[in-house]
C-alpha cells in the first residue's frame, strides 16, 4: 500500500445515543426471516438463474420454512416478470408463504411491478430509493426534499394501485436505501412521511427496512442506528422494523445479531451469504447461531448438505469448505490436541444431555451430518484422531499406551505420503503392524481341554491343557502347555519354546466385521524380560484371539530385537571405519 494513502478515507462517525440498551440485551426468539436469494442474490450472479432454477430454489426455500420470499425484480426483465406470473397462475405459493417483489420509485416500473402480482393471494411490494448524501449529491443531484418526494410519490402510487386490487392482501415495505450512510434525522423524516401516506396501523402494519447497503462502520454503530430509529420512528407499533445487512466489512452476521438486540423484528438475507460485492448476510449462519443458543430459528436445516447442493447448483458458486456450519471441513479436526479433546467429549456425551463436545459448537447430527468427517488424520494429527477413526469405523478401541504408539506409525506414513490418511488406510496400518506379522511364529490351529478337579472349590480355576499348531520359522511345530486356567496353559506352551511372556495389560472386546461378531484381544507384554510390546488378535472366539495376540507380541518383540541388532552392527562398523 502507498504510504499515507489511507488518509483519503474518513472514519464513520459514531451515533450520539444516550443510554443505549442493546449491549445488555440477549436474543430470545427468532426474527422474521426474509430470503432475498431469488432477487438480490440472483442479480449478483454472473449467469442469473433461469425459470427452472428459480423454481427449484423457491421450492427449497419453502421446504426449509421461509415464510417471506423475495422472488423477483419484475420490472427489470421479462424472465423475472414471467417467474412471478408462473408462481401465481400455477398456484405454486403455499397459503402460509408470502412472496415479495422489489421496485424502484419510478411510475412506469411501479405499474409493471404491480401488474406482475395481479391475482396473488398475499404479496409484499418493496419500494426503495437511495437517500444518503453521496448519492443525493453525486448520483442524482437532488436535495433532501426532492429525494423525500421520490419516496412519498412512489408510496402514494402503490397505495392507489393496491386499493384498486382488493382481492390481494397487500403488505407495503419501504427501504431508505443507503440508510447505513445517511443522516439519522433524514432517514426518520423520510420513513415517517412514507408510513403516514401508507396509513400504517397496528392492524395494517408496514415494513420499514433499514439496509447496510454498503457496510461502512463497525457493527456496534449499525446497532446504534437501529436502536435510534427504533426509539424515534413515528407509528412504531404499526411498523415491522427490518434490516438488510451487506458484508462489505465482513461483519454482516454480527451487525444483524446486534440489530435484532437493538429492536429489529425482521432480517433479510441470502443462504450462505450470496449477494452483490461481498454478499448479503448469511441466513443459515444466523439461524444456526440461534440454534446453538437454545433458540429454535424456525427454519429446518436438518439436511444442510442437500440445501447446499441446491444452492450451489442454482447459483453456480461453490460454498467454501470453511463456511460456518455447512463447509466440508467445519466439523473436521486434523490437530492432535483437538482430536483428543473431541474424542473424550464424544465418550462422555450422553444422548439427551446438554451438548458439550470440545471444538464442536453444534452436533453435526442435528444438521444431517454423520461423524465420519469430524476427525480426519494427516501428519499434524495425534493419537486421538487415529483412535477415533479406528473406533468409529471398525469398532477397535485402543488402550491409551497403544494409541500413543500407533499414532507414531500413522504419522510416519502421513509424513511420507504428505496426504490425508483415510480410515481404511489407518486400519490397514493397524492390521499390518499388529495382526499380520508372521515371523517367527504363525498360528495354524489349536486343541484345548479343561478338567475341573472335584476336590477343589467351584470357584477355583480349572486345570487346562492346550496344544497349539504353529509354523515356527516356517517349520511346523506343535507346542504344549498346561496349568490352572487356559491363560496359564498358553503362557506355559510359549515358554516351552523359549518365549517367556509377562502380560502387563490386556483388553478384550467384541467387534463387528462384515456383519459378524468377532473377538478382539489387545495385549501389552514383555517377552524374555525385554521391552514392552503391544500385540493384537482377532478371531471368532476368545481363546484363538488371545493366542493370536500372544503370537503378535512375540513377533513384534523379535522384529524390535532384529532392528536393534542391525543398528548395533551399524554402529560397530562405523567405529571400525573411524578407527582405521
Amino acid at each position: 500500500m502507498i504510504i499515507d494513502a489511507h488518509k483519503k478515507y474518513r472514519a464513520f462517525p459514531t451515533v450520539a445515543l444516550q443510554d443505549r440498551q442493546w449491549p445488555s440485551r440477549s436474543i430470545t426468539h427468532a426474527p422474521i426471516w426474509m430470503s432475498t436469494d431469488l432477487r438480490d442474490g440472483n442479480q449478483a450472479l454472473i449467469e442469473p438463474m433461469d425459470a427452472a432454477k428459480k423454481l427449484r430454489f423457491f421450492e427449497m426455500l419453502v421446504k426449509i420454512g421461509l415464510k417471506e420470499i423475495e422472488v423477483a425484480f419484475p420490472s427489470a426483465s421479462e424472465t423475472d416478470f414471467a417467474f412471478v406470473r408462473k408462481l401465481i397462475e400455477e398456484q405454486r405459493i403455499p397459503d402460509d408463504v408470502t412472496i415479495e417483489v422489489l421496485t424502484q420509485a419510478r411510475e412506469d416500473l411501479i405499474h409493471r411491478t404491480m401488474e406482475s402480482l395481479r391475482g396473488a393471494k398475499r404479496a409484499i411490494v418493496h419500494l426503495y430509493n437511495p437517500i444518503a448524501p453521496a448519492f443525493r449529491r453525486i448520483v442524482f443531484g437532488k436535495t433532501r426534499e426532492e429525494v423525500k418526494q421520490i419516496a412519498t410519490d412512489g408510496t402514494r402510487l402503490i397505495r392507489q394501485l393496491c386499493d384498486a386490487m382488493p382481492e390481494t392482501e397487500w403488505v407495503f415495505e419501504y427501504s431508505p436505501e443507503t440508510f447505513s450512510m445517511a443522516e439519522l434525522d433524514f432517514s426518520k423524516e423520510v420513513c415517517d412521511a412514507v408510513s403516514a401516506i401508507w396509513g400504517a396501523t397496528p392492524e395494517r402494519k408496514m415494513i420499514i427496512n433499514l439496509p447496510t447497503t454498503v457496510e461502512c462502520a463497525t457493527p456496534n454503530v449499525y446497532a446504534d442506528q437501529i436502536e435510534w430509529m427504533h426509539r424515534n420512528l413515528e407509528r412504531r407499533d404499526a411498523i415491522i422494523l427490518s434490516v438488510h445487512p451487506h458484508n462489505d466489512r465482513g461483519t454482516a452476521v454480527a451487525a444483524a445479531e446486534l440489530a435484532v438486540m437493538a429492536g429489529a423484528d425482521r432480517v433479510e438475507g441470502c443462504l450462505f451469504g450470496n449477494g452483490e460485492r461481498t454478499g448479503n448476510v448469511d441466513l443459515v449462519t444466523l439461524a444456526l447461531n440461534l440454534y446453538t443458543q437454545s433458540i429454535h430459528p424456525g427454519l429446518d436445516f436438518s439436511d444442510i448438505d442437500s440445501v447446499r447442493q441446491c444452492v450451489e447448483a442454482c447459483n453456480q458458486i461453490p460454498v467454501h469448505p470453511r463456511h460456518p456450519y455447512v463447509g466440508d471441513l467445519v466439523h473436521t479436526a486434523f490437530s492432535g490436541s483437538h482430536q483428543d479433546a473431541i474424542k473424550k467429549g464424544f465418550a462422555q456425551q450422553d444422548k439427551d444431555a446438554i451438548w458439550e463436545v470440545p471444538y464442536l459448537p453444534i452436533d453435526p447430527a442435528d444438521i444431517g451430518r454423520n461423524y465420519d468427517a469430524v476427525i480426519r488424520v494427516n501428519s499434524q494429527s495425534g493419537k486421538g484422531g487415529t483412535a477415533f477413526l479406528l473406533e468409529q469405523e471398525y469398532g477397535i478401541s485402543m488402550p491409551r499406551r497403544l494409541q500413543i504408539e500407533f499414532s507414531k506409525l500413522v504419522q510416519a506414513s502421513a509424513d511420507q505420503s504428505g496426504k490425508e490418511m483415510t480410515a481404511q488406510q489407518i486400519h490397514q496400518i493397524f492390521s499390518d503392524s499388529y495382526l499380520s506379522a508372521a515371523s517367527p511364529l504363525r498360528y495354524q490351529a489349536h486343541h484345548a481341554n479343561t478338567v475341573l478337579d472335584h476336590r477343589t472349590s467351584p470357584s477355583d480355576t480349572a486345570q487346562a491343557s492346550l496344544c497349539i499348531d504353529l509354523l515356527h520359522h516356517e517349520q511346523p511345530q506343535a507346542i504344549h502347555g498346561a496349568g490352572h486356567g487356559m491363560l496359564a496353559a498358553q503362557l506355559q506352551a510359549f515358554k516351552a519354546i523359549g518365549y517367556d511372556i509377562n502380560i502387563m495389560d490386556r483388553q478384550d472386546q467384541h467387534i463387528v466385521q462384515n456383519g459378524t461378531s468377532r473377538h478382539l484381544c489387545i495385549m501389552e507384554a514383555r517377552v524374555n524380560h525385554g521391552s514392552t510390546q503391544h500385540g493384537a488378535g482377532i478371531a471368532d472366539d476368545e481363546l484363538t484371539a488371545t493366542i493370536s495376540a500372544m503370537i503378535s507380541v512375540i513377533n513384534r518383540h523379535s522384529l524390535a530385537n532384529n532392528i536393534e541388532t542391525e543398528q548395533s552392527s551399524s554402529t560397530i562398523n562405523v567405529i571400525e571405519v573411524i578407527t582405521a
